[in-house]
């Protein structure tokens, strides 16, 4: 009897703990990601979309979320002349970068969060892109209102080559960087 009385106990409690955690969703037209990609001879920078995502918290305590990408959306916002604007953007959804037609969504899940101060924290988690998934690690601040983080990746580890001096050594200022990194702010609908 004290044995089942243990095992009884030992489950309401793990299922009082996990009810605790409240899912907030968020707000994809008011959340956004920034892209920043670069090479030897410049930059350029865009925007994605955020189709889903929701946050996790006990109490205001942030335990983790997740989010995934339109990656259909992708849009270059530094190139003012329409014909390279386009021819850029076409690229990046081409096989050479992203390959949209194939793969039309990007997905963040975290692993671990640990609180660092405040409504900072270092966040844990697996990124996928082009049915690719790698760990990423990065700082997060992150309220009930909303998350902003920078994340940086490195994009071989998805399968986007294109121009990486690990692979084609002998690009000279065609190189381009392998690290993009994503300034990613979403808003919750509270």
């Amino acid at each position: 009897m004290f044995k089942q009385l243990v095992i009884a106990t030992a489950l309401m409690t793990s299922v009082s703990a996990f009810a605790a955690v409240e899912k907030i969703e968020t707000d994809p037209a008011a959340s956004k990601i920034v892209w920043l990609g670069k090479k030897v001879t410049g930059e350029h920078t865009g925007e994605v979309k955020i189709q889903s995502a929701h946050l996790n918290f006990d109490g205001t305590t942030f335990k983790g979320g997740e989010f995934t990408v339109d990656m259909t959306s992708i849009t270059v916002t530094d190139l003012t002349d329409a014909e390279y604007n386009k021819k850029l953007v076409d690229h990046l959804n081409s096989d050479d970068f992203f390959g949209t037609a194939a793969n039309k969504t990007a997905k963040f899940v975290s692993k671990s969060v640990t609180k660092v101060k405040g409504d900072t924290y270092k966040v844990t988690g697996d990124l996928t892109i082009k049915g690719k998934t790698a760990p990423v690690t990065f700082d997060a601040t992150a309220t009930k209102t909303g998350a902003t983080a920078v994340v940086k990746f490195d994009r071989t580890k998805y399968d986007v080559k294109y121009n990486s001096g690990k692979f084609f050594p002998s690009l000279g200022d065609k190189m381009i960087n392998d690290e993009v990194q994503l300034t990613v702010t979403l808003a919750t609908k509270k």
